[in-house]
């Protein structure tokens, strides 16, 4: 047994945390603390005397005895296998990871060497996890990635598919519609008058449910997103007069209109599209009286605009069913319906979209108030009334000169019918290049009667500014669009530009080029 000097000495190796052993130049284990005991399972007196290969695995003695050799050669303070995974062996044959770290020892008589060896079998345990959460969080992340990317493949092709249902379902109800308008104007047979009068009650119900469900399915789909901006109220109240003063004339009710100035701060689009929809409702379900529209600051921080009617109202009962999809107030199931019940699906999600509220109040009998409030925005500076356009010479009647151009040849050829049906000298064309062929050979255009895409790289707006500069002024101009995409929201129309969404009554339509060419 190796003779400690002291006591003390013995006492502080035997508290120390980590095993440790002497040994001599032989490999003989001179001294072993009571930790190395307890680490490798065995007593003092059985380790003491023993070659320290005793507590490595097997495979390993062999190679240590050469390796020990030659550290004794030349002895110095160093960890042990730097670099290299070590690992003991306890007395019941189980092996663990180990760190040692060597310290040569001075002695008169012989040289020794001790060993502190620490068990890491936890530490390796916790690197091992770690390693096993990085790789499985990278994993997840990488999952994340491609799930993200598919999402935003998925968005796209479903942007894609609305833009281009949106348009070739719209294509051909717009070629029925006014085809429908130009048989209308020239049958006199009171059985096939009656027949297209019921053919165009069916074509406006399927344009109306093309609409409503393209408008959910795009915000369903994540295609629609608001894009708040500054806008005064009332400018777009007089918008939507325009457009619901003549429907609701039809039905012998008032529309009026009556904002204190205020200024917004939302998505103009998407509020038009809620109040508009809210305004179809309420002319729908008013028998008689009429329909207000009504802007009014509510507080510092918030605008509140309603659409109000003197209608049936709804029933208590039945107001928190009233945004279910194919719901209509007091109409049973598989009864004939007056639309669809989507309109007020779209509003809510349009709503939610905005992040505004809309509240709700109805009396039956007495009618209904709906309510959107947004938050309130900052003074909109007018645009300068001044324009450098010159205005064009205005037509004489009998001989007003259209420049149509649209490239489907059906809805170009149905447009064409209708417009000469009521008079007007048609000159259809196909393209932006043939149009402006079309404008050198012809005496005067008086109204420009566009499709939005006439190509992938050319729009409607681009030849409406082409004409304008060709001709020198501000040349009036319908622009016709069965795209409902948030580029399509950015236009807006002007006292000599009008914006209309296909498909387009024959009524409509003739009805926007008389207003226009009137101004």
């Amino acid at each position: 047994m190796l003779s400690l000097s002291s006591e003390l000495a013995r006492n502080v190796l035997d508290a120390a945390p980590d095993a440790m052993v002497i040994i001599d130049r032989a490999g003989k284990i001179r001294f072993a603390n009571r930790q190395a005991a307890a680490v490798f399972g065995y007593t003092h007196d059985e380790l003491v005397g023993q070659p320290i290969e005793l507590l490595m695995p097997a495979q390993f003695r062999g190679v240590h005895v050469g390796h020990r050799d030659d550290y004794m050669q030349q002895p110095r303070v160093r960890p042990m296998g730097g670099g290299l995974d070590l690992l003991g062996r306890r007395r019941d044959g189980t092996e663990f990871p180990v760190e040692i770290s060597l310290s040569p020892i001075g002695s008169v008589d012989e040289a020794l060497v001790a060993a502190a060896i620490r068990d890491v079998t936890e530490r390796k345990r916790g690197e091992a996890e770690l390693i096993v959460a990085r790789l499985t969080a990278e994993r997840a992340r990488e999952a994340a990635d491609r799930a993200r990317e598919a999402a935003d493949r998925a968005n796209t092709g479903k942007s894609r598919f609305l833009a281009t249902a949106s348009h070739d379902l719209r294509q051909p109800l717009q070629s029925l519609s006014l085809l429908n308008g130009v048989l209308r104007r020239s049958v006199t047979d009171a059985d096939a008058t009656e027949a297209l009068s019921q053919q165009e009650q069916a074509i406006g119900a399927m344009a109306r449910l093309l609409n409503a469900l393209l408008d959910i399915s795009k915000l369903e789909s994540g295609a629609v997103r608001a894009q708040p901006s500054d806008f005064v109220v009332g400018t777009l109240f007089q918008e939507l007069r325009r457009e619901f003063s003549g429907l609701a004339a039809s039905k012998g009710l008032t529309l009026e209109a009556d904002d204190d100035g205020s200024v917004a701060r939302s998505d103009r689009a998407l509020v038009e599209q809620v109040l508009k929809n809210l305004l179809s409702n309420a002319i729908k379900y008013t028998p008689a009286g009429g329909v207000t529209l009504k802007c009014r600051a509510q507080g510092p921080a918030q605008v509140r605009i309603e659409v109000g009617d003197t209608g049936v109202g709804i029933p208590a009962d039945q107001l928190p069913l009233i945004y279910d999809e194919f719901y209509q107030v007091g109409v049973p199931a598989h009864a004939a319906r007056n639309g669809y019940g989507l309109g007020l699906s779209i509003v809510q999600r349009l709503v939610a979209l905005l992040g505004a509220r809309l509240d709700v109040s109805s009396r039956v009998g007495v009618g209904s108030v709906f309510a959107l409030l947004v938050p309130v925005g900052r003074m909109v500076v007018g645009a300068a009334a001044t324009s450098a356009e010159t205005v064009c010479p205005r037509p004489v009647p009998a001989q007003i000169h259209v420049l149509l151009v649209e490239d489907d040849p059906s809805v170009r050829s149905a447009t064409r019918l209708l417009l000469r049906s009521e008079g007007y000298v048609v000159s259809a064309v196909a393209s932006v290049a043939e149009a402006l062929q079309q404008l050198a050979e012809m005496p005067r255009i008086d109204l420009l009667l566009t499709d939005y895409h006439l190509s992938p790289e050319e729009t409607g707006m681009q030849l409406v500014a082409r004409v304008r500069e060709r001709l020198g002024c501000e040349v009036p101009a319908v622009l016709i669009t069965g795209d409902t995409s948030s580029a399509m929201r950015e236009l807006r129309a002007t006292p000599k530009l009008r914006i209309a969404s296909k498909p387009l009554k024959a009524e409509t339509l003739l009805g926007t080029i008389r207003e226009l060419l009137k101004d």
